[in-house]
């Protein structure tokens, strides 16, 4: 919350992190998102690439408005995957809770798949099944929102379980909130992002940022064998 025109808002905090050639993570940005619309997530993008980042293979996140949109104008060759955890929640959201359960081992079973085709195919299923159990609002959002979590697929199998979901941002987004819990109200925007700031900086100094993430190996073989076939093809 900040103080905006003379009243008090609630203001989104955007905050982007990347993991490096070498499997590092980092975090690579952070502003103020106002109310997180494609205005919102477009000028932060290109502020981002205006600071010199580039290579960016795919963007991870829940399906904040805007979000999409905005990677396609500024990022075009990257892919975006939505993130599962968040995807499981808006079907949780239209499944009565005591079937919350039964969907979340059949949602998980998708994802559990070895390779998309048989994703797709779980998924099918899944959709007919829910159908059957007369949770049809479950089964369309399910329908319609399947593939964008399925774009994980595309990559080395050995960094599937962390590129499928945005849950590296958890501890930062908690540490934000803890923050600026205590503060309450900021008087403005800068005053807000400097404490922001500061706890990032914290958090990405310690194991967080100083453990390797990823092994970026596995990525580099896969273009590389990517880029023969194109060649010899």
């Amino acid at each position: 919350k900040r103080c905006w025109g003379g009243e008090y808002e609630n203001v989104s905090v955007l905050v982007a992190i990347g993991v490096t050639e070498d499997g590092y993570r980092e975090v690579i940005g952070a502003a103020e998102g106002l109310k997180e619309d494609l205005e919102s997530w477009k000028n932060f993008f290109v502020w981002l690439k205006s600071r010199g980042l580039t290579g960016v293979k795919l963007i991870t996140g829940d399906k904040a408005l805007g979000m999409v949109e905005a990677i396609g104008q500024v990022f075009p060759e990257a892919k975006y995957q939505r993130c599962t955890v968040h995807f499981y929640r808006n079907v949780f959201s239209v499944t009565p809770k005591q079937k919350v359960k039964e969907v979340a081992k059949m949602l998980k079973a998708i994802h559990a798949q070895e390779d998309k085709t048989a994703a797709r195919e779980k998924a099918d299923s899944v959709v007919k099944k829910l159908r059957g159990m007369k949770l049809n609002k479950a089964a369309d959002k399910v329908e319609e929102s399947i593939e964008e979590t399925l774009t994980y697929t595309n990559f080395p199998s050995e960094h599937w379980r962390r590129i499928r979901t945005n849950n590296t941002l958890e501890r930062l987004n908690r540490e934000i909130k803890r923050r600026t819990k205590v503060v309450g109200t900021f008087p403005d925007g800068e005053s807000a992002l400097m404490l922001v700031c500061a706890r990032l900086r914290h958090v990405a100094s310690s194991e967080w940022g100083s453990k390797r993430y990823l092994n970026m190996e596995h990525l580099k073989s896969m273009v590389i064998s990517e880029e023969e076939g194109i060649i010899a093809g």
